[in-house]
């Protein structure tokens, strides 16, 4: 049922902002869907259609559930699948619907073979059936799953093939009338040849009618070994070219100089989950990222391609050094929001471990113009923790799917900080996961 227990708590905050004249007053419901455990963070999937929403989480048994139910109704349907996750935060689930409304899920993998289940009726998640393959060839050691959408429409499939520090990137095409899975590609879009591996965000369809794709190279499953930020982009995600509009053979590699964006070396304060694609205010590509600057310390920065090369500008100035380094998920002492333009003024969003919830305002040469209080498009409780328990997080997933009538939904729930992919030392409550709708 719909709950308003959250307003209270942060009600002295919005007044705060009220009073600074930067909040507005945002419309929302939130509805409990389920108990989720509440000892490790793990991200689950929305998906919303025209008619329905569906929800893939990990009950509190760890085991795979699905949840369906139509727009409008309370009640949500709920199905256990057969797969169960540890403690890593790496297994997280992706679902997606395609045209003809056929549920796909996928997820639990690292580095482990493909799991996937897929539905024998429309919009049905009682007609759930274990697939567990799609072309039968390099599905056995899968790692970061994640359904597309191509230009036209049609459903696309990406994963990493292989381990951390090698490996390649692997993308599926869907056809949906025939209800089989095609390669897009005949060679990997990106791969180490062996000695590395890339982690990639996107590719993204930007303002542009292109696909933008950034990412950093990785030596070993030691995160303090990312480096090299790079970056390509595609008409069809099939051919692909430089910022300059040089072509690329595939698979990109290491040699492909051409594609660096920021030539930063091992410990330099690069971090997969810390670069992003943005625009700026004439639908420009941007790429936000961190690293460590000339003292050591970490600092936000953004580039921005001009006159032949791409321009990198530092936009803070923090006393403070994020160390990271080490195997499995790590605690994020700084999160980052891709740059962008909104209303005329471009900026970057951050939350820092020192110094709180930001946002670096910029303008068009870069030049730092205000740090203000970051203020999100979603209700303002959806990140506040409200367990009195020390060590918790507030995690949030928004839809994949394509709500209309001007509605926006979120999944949110409260899990312990990530513990190294490692079983917690003592029991832990199990959360409640809730869908948050707001305009």
């Amino acid at each position: 049922m719909k709950d308003k227990r959250f307003v209270a708590p942060v009600m002295s905050v919005l007044i705060v902002l009220m009073l600074l004249g930067c909040a507005k007053k945002t419309e929302y419901n939130i509805t409990d869907i389920a108990n989720v455990p509440g000892s490790f963070p793990v991200n689950f999937a929305l998906y919303t259609t025209k008619t329905y929403q569906f929800v893939a989480y990990y009950d509190t048994s760890h085991c795979m559930t699905l949840a369906s139910k139509g727009l409008g109704e309370e009640d949500w349907k709920h199905v256990r699948l057969e797969s169960k996750v540890g403690w890593d935060s790496h297994n997280y689930l992706s679902l997606a619907v395609d045209e003809n409304n056929i549920i796909h899920l996928v997820g639990n993998m690292h580095s482990s073979p493909l799991v996937y289940f897929r539905s024998t009726r429309p919009l049905d998640i009682h007609s759930m059936q274990p697939i567990h393959s799609m072309l039968g060839k390099d599905e056995d050691v899968t790692t970061y799953p994640e359904f597309l959408q191509g230009d036209d429409g049609q459903l696309l499939f990406h994963y990493r093939y292989g381990r951390s520090g090698d490996g390649y990137e692997v993308y599926n095409l869907w056809d949906a009338q025939k209800q089989t899975w095609s390669r897009l590609l005949d060679k990997p879009l990106i791969d180490g040849e062996g000695k590395m591996n890339a982690y990639m965000q996107g590719p993204l369809l930007g303002p542009d009618g292109r696909y933008h794709l950034l990412w950093v190279w990785r030596d070993t499953p030691d995160c303090a070994t990312n480096h090299t930020l790079s970056y390509a982009r595609s008409q069809n995600l099939q051919d692909w070219e430089s910022i300059r509009g040089e072509k690329i053979q595939l698979p990109i590699t290491i040699s492909d100089s051409v594609l660096q964006v920021d030539a930063i070396p091992i410990h330099g304060g690069l971090l997969n989950i810390g670069i992003k694609i943005g625009f700026d205010c004439n639908n420009k590509v941007m790429a936000g990222y961190h690293k460590y600057d000339k003292k050591g310390n970490t600092q936000l920065y953004v580039a921005g391609f001009d006159s032949g090369v791409w321009n990198r500008t530092q936009l803070t100035n923090w006393d403070y050094r994020w160390d990271f380094k080490g195997w499995g998920t790590i605690q994020n002492d700084l999160l980052i929001g891709a740059p962008r333009c909104k209303n005329g003024v471009m900026s970057m969003d951050y939350h820092h471990v020192k110094y709180g919830d930001g946002s670096v305002q910029f303008d068009p040469a870069f030049k730092v113009i205000d740090i203000v209080p970051y203020l999100p498009d979603y209700p303002l409780f959806v990140d506040s923790v409200a367990s009195d328990s020390p060590g918790y997080i507030a995690n949030k997933v928004f839809d994949n799917g394509h709500p209309t009538g001007g509605k926006k939904y979120l999944l949110r729930w409260e899990t312990k900080q990530a513990n190294g992919d490692m079983k917690p030392d003592k029991n832990v409550e199990s959360s409640v996961l809730q869908i948050v709708e707001y305009e």
